[in-house]
C-alpha cells in the first residue's frame, strides 16, 4: 500500500492509477494530499494536482449578499448528522457545466465507512427542518480536504463553507484544499498554490495527525 512521491504526479495532475478504496488507503492517501477521481468504468485514478486550489480559513469571502443569511438565521448548520445523505446528495443534485458524477457508489461505501471511522466528516444546511445544502470531506491533522457540496437552495452550500471556514480557524486547522481551481472558490477566497508549497504543508501536518478526532468530536 504505497503510493508514489506526491511530487512525481503528471502534469495532468495524475499520481497514480489502480488499487482499491479501501479505509486505510484512502487515509494514508489524504495524509499525503492524495485523493481520488475517477469516472464509473474507468480506472481508479489518484491525484496531487499542481496548481492546488486552497482556502485558508481567515481568508473566507463573505459576501454582502451573504450576510443576511448569517443575520437573519435563514439557515441552520449541524456537523456529522447525516453523512450519508449528504454525500448522496453531491453525487445526484446536478450541477451547471456537468454530466453525470464521479462519486460512484464504491466512493460512497468508501466515505461512509471513513465517517465511521472519525476521518470523514459533513455539514448540513437546514431551512424548516428540510436538508437543503451541504458539504463533505476528510479531516486529517489540520487541513480539511474538501470533497464536493451541493444545494438545494440559494447559496445553502455558500453557507455550509463558510460556517465550516469559521468553525476551522476556531480550532487551528491551517488550509481548507478545495484540490481543483474553479471560479466559484476563487470568489469564495480560495487561491492555487504551487504543488511544491503544498507539499511543504502536508509535511507539516504529519506531526498532528492524530489530533483530527478530538479536534471534530465536541461540534455541534
Amino acid at each position: 500500500m504505497v503510493f508514489p512521491h506526491p511530487l512525481c504526479a503528471n502534469s495532468d495532475g495524475i499520481l497514480a492509477a489502480g488499487g482499491e478504496l479501501s479505509p486505510e488507503r484512502l487515509e494514508l492517501a489524504y495524509s499525503f494530499g492524495i485523493f481520488p477521481w475517477y469516472s464509473e468504468g474507468d480506472p481508479l485514478l489518484w491525484w496531487f494536482p499542481n496548481p492546488r486550489m486552497v482556502l485558508f480559513p481567515k481568508q473566507i469571502v463573505v459576501s454582502k449578499s451573504m450576510r443576511p443569511y448569517f443575520n437573519q438565521k435563514k439557515y441552520i448548520c449541524t456537523f456529522d448528522l447525516e453523512f450519508g445523505r449528504v454525500i448522496r446528495q453531491c453525487s445526484e443534485v446536478p450541477r451547471a457545466g456537468q454530466y453525470g458524477t464521479w462519486i460512484t457508489d464504491d466512493m460512497i461505501e468508501a466515505y461512509c465507512e471513513l465517517y465511521h471511522r472519525g476521518l470523514a466528516h459533513s455539514v448540513e444546511v437546514w431551512q424548516e427542518g428540510e436538508l437543503v445544502g451541504g458539504l463533505y470531506g476528510v479531516a486529517i491533522g489540520k487541513i480539511f480536504f474538501g470533497e464536493s457540496m451541493f444545494s438545494l437552495q440559494p447559496n445553502s452550500s455558500k453557507f455550509a463553507l463558510i460556517t465550516l471556514a469559521r468553525v476551522l480557524l476556531e480550532r487551528g486547522f491551517v488550509l481548507i484544499d478545495c484540490q481543483q481551481e474553479t471560479p466559484h472558490m476563487a470568489r469564495m477566497g480560495a487561491r492555487p498554490m504551487a504543488a511544491e508549497k503544498f507539499y511543504q504543508y502536508i509535511r507539516k501536518n504529519l506531526f498532528f495527525t492524530d489530533i483530527n478526532r478530538v479536534l471534530w468530536k465536541d461540534i455541534k
